[in-house]
């Protein structure tokens, strides 16, 4: 739901769970290189999977490592 309405979707994530606040969340899980890292490779499994054009491939790409990289907290 948070990508979606991140992308310009439905609201939905917000109705149900309020500000998005993707750090704040994130805070009470020990998130490390090592969990970062392991997270990307999943989801770079996953966006692969979904057969993008190059463009919307590198678009969102470049977010979700930029997000990975912002979680990172210890």
């Amino acid at each position: 739901m948070f990508l979606e309405q991140y992308w310009g979707g439905p609201r939905t994530y917000q109705e149900r769970r309020g500000h998005p606040r993707l750090r704040m969340r994130h805070m009470p899980f020990r998130i490390d290189a090592a969990a970062r890292d392991t997270w990307l490779r999943h989801m770079r499994a996953a966006v692969d999977s979904a057969e993008l054009s190059p463009l919307h491939d590198e678009i969102l790409w470049d977010y979700l490592e930029r997000a990975a990289h912002s979680m990172v907290n210890s």
